[in-house]
């Protein structure tokens, strides 16, 4: 399958990684292994381009990176999307959130308007609802930092560029 688009996406540090990772591997571990995309680390969706906007969404990536700092996210709901297939862990809303999101992108998230969000399976109505007790058995609400930008080009999965946030937004 041919590339389709790049994903801007805001990782966690790695001892927020180990956290949320607590979570997704209760649900690997009893059986839920969903289609999401494996390999990558746990983060919020911040921004998609099309592939021939790759150099302008790298440099985009690039300057917002130089100019937020760490941004937390208070991770405190589990959900589902409508159509049932996704089950994630979402943060609060906050001004910090938004304001890194809103830099990065002013349009819909892959044809949808942003909701922050990690996912944790992505699989069948069905298979969701079964999933969730099982998430929700180890879901312990967390104030997680975001440390870096990611981009990604799908699929198959390309990393492109991880950049620290180092700037003082």
């Amino acid at each position: 399958m041919a590339e389709s688009f790049l994903t801007l996406m805001a990782d966690y540090c790695t001892e927020d990684q180990q956290r949320i990772s607590v979570w997704y591997d209760a649900l690997q571990a009893a059986g839920f292994t969903g289609t999401q995309t494996p390999g990558l680390n746990h983060h919020i969706s911040l921004a998609t381009f099309p592939l021939d906007r790759e150099e302008e969404a790298i440099a985009l990536t690039k300057r917002v990176a130089a100019e937020f700092s760490p941004v937390y996210a208070d991770i405190r709901h589990v959900g589902v999307f409508p159509g049932g297939k996704v089950l994630f862990a979402a943060p609060d809303m906050s001004p910090e959130l938004t304001a890194l999101q809103q830099a990065c992108s002013s349009g819909p998230v892959n044809g949808f308007p942003w909701t922050p969000h990690t996912t944790m399976l992505i699989d069948s109505p069905e298979t969701i609802g079964a999933a969730l007790p099982v998430l929700m058995q180890h879901f312990v609400p967390l104030r997680a930092k975001i440390t870096h930008l990611h981009l990604c080009a799908f699929w198959p999965t390309r990393e492109i560029l991880t950049v620290e946030l180092t700037g003082t937004k």
